[in-house]
C-alpha cells in the first residue's frame, strides 16, 4: 500500500501545487483540502465529486460565461475528481485493513 500512497502523494502535489492557471488554493479547496471554493464554483465542484456522470456541457459553459478559462475549468475538474478519488481510496484501504484485522483475529 505504501507504494500507492507515495504515487498518490506525487499525483496530489502535481495537481494541486504544480503549475496551472487556477489558484492553487482553489485547486486544494476543490479537492477537499480545506479552504473555500469561490461561490460560483460550489455547485460544479459538488457535482464533480458526488455525481460526475451528471456534468454536462452546460455546466462548463456556465463557468466559461462566469469568466473562467477552459484551462481553469479543466484544472478545477481534475482537482475535484482527484479529491473524490483520494477519499474513496482512503475508505477502501480502511475497509481492507479492517478486514485483514478481522481475519487475523479469527
Amino acid at each position: 500500500m505504501e507504494r500507492y500512497r507515495a504515487l498518490l502523494s506525487h499525483l496530489r502535489d502535481a495537481v494541486l501545487s504544480g503549475p496551472g492557471t487556477l489558484d492553487p488554493e482553489v485547486r486544494s479547496a476543490a479537492a477537499g483540502g480545506g479552504g473555500e471554493v469561490p461561490l460560483a464554483l460550489h455547485s460544479y465542484v459538488n457535482k464533480v465529486t458526488q455525481e460526475a456522470y451528471k456534468v454536462t456541457d452546460r455546466d462548463v459553459e456556465e463557468l466559461l460565461a462566469a469568466g473562467y478559462s477552459e484551462d481553469q475549468v479543466f484544472e478545477l475538474t481534475v482537482s475535484a475528481a482527484l479529491g473524490a478519488g483520494l477519499c474513496r481510496f482512503e475508505a477502501a484501504t480502511r475497509a481492507l485493513e479492517q478486514d485483514r484485522l478481522r481475519r487475523e483475529g479469527d
